[in-house]
């Protein structure tokens, strides 16, 4: 199964990924760094040389609303700048085979033009080094279609088929990471639509099982499997091959 687990890599955040394998059958996770790079490197080590699961994949980047915390103390021209560094870096690592994607995106709140053209510049540049790097964007960004991210991600020679829509809805033409309750997912799947199913969870405690809980996406794909309202060929595209195309990792089920 596949979840999205944005955690800071405590060892409570390990043992709670080893309680979901024993539990639900959790094998694969993707999780984006939170706060840092290293904050998503290291736990991977961790778990990996624990065999907790089959496989952890970092996904690393800068987090849009970073441009607003930034250019509270320095420019917003200089906030952009480190932001793109930060990508450049996280770049490194995809390129090393550490990480199998960028994470990136802009504001999902209402913000200055400026800071919102600077954004996109840097939401530009993740989708230029993802058409050098061939690797998948993850896209943290307003509700909403986000229809405007395909040609950005052309216009850098990026396949937009790659550029996923974190918190997606149905009707973005980008590939949505729709959180497992979403009501959606049935008709999804008999359109035979692609997409990817996350939890978004994060392991805080001044945010108990927000957004919901890292148990989730098993535990809905079965009790929609059970119910009848997805088959086996729509778990096998969730969770097996719409992963491999977008995210380019090998996973079986």
């Amino acid at each position: 199964m596949i979840t999205f687990i944005s955690t800071p890599g405590t060892e409570k955040g390990l043992r709670r990924l080893k309680s979901l394998k024993d539990q639900v059958g959790l094998t694969y996770v993707l999780l984006p760094n939170h706060p840092g790079l290293l904050g998503s490197i290291r736990p991977v080590e961790k778990t990996s040389k624990g065999c907790l699961m089959k496989h952890v994949f970092p996904i690393l980047g800068v987090h849009p609303a970073e441009i607003s915390v930034l250019s509270e103390r320095i420019s917003p021209p200089e906030a952009a700048g480190i932001m793109m560094g930060g990508l450049s870096l996280a770049a490194e690592y995809v390129a090393e085979g550490k990480a199998i994607g960028l994470k990136s995106g802009r504001p999902h709140y209402e913000t200055t033009r400026d800071l919102a053209d600077l954004s996109n510049e840097v939401l530009l540049h993740a989708f230029s080094l993802a058409g050098d790097l061939d690797c998948a964007v993850q896209v943290h960004a307003e509700s909403g279609p986000c229809e405007d991210m395909v040609g950005m991600a052309k216009a850098q020679g990026m396949n937009p088929a790659r550029v996923v829509k974190h918190f997606g809805t149905p009707e973005t033409p980008l590939i949505p990471s729709l959180v497992a309750k979403h009501e959606a997912i049935p008709d999804l799947c008999r359109a035979k639509r692609e997409f990817t199913m996350e939890s978004d969870y994060m392991d805080e405690n001044s945010r108990p099982v927000a957004v919901i809980g890292p148990k989730s996406v098993p535990r809905f794909t079965l009790r929609l499997l059970e119910q009848g309202h997805i088959s086996e060929e729509d778990l096998f595209r969730i969770h097996m091959h719409t992963p491999r195309k977008v995210y380019g990792i090998g996973t079986e089920l």
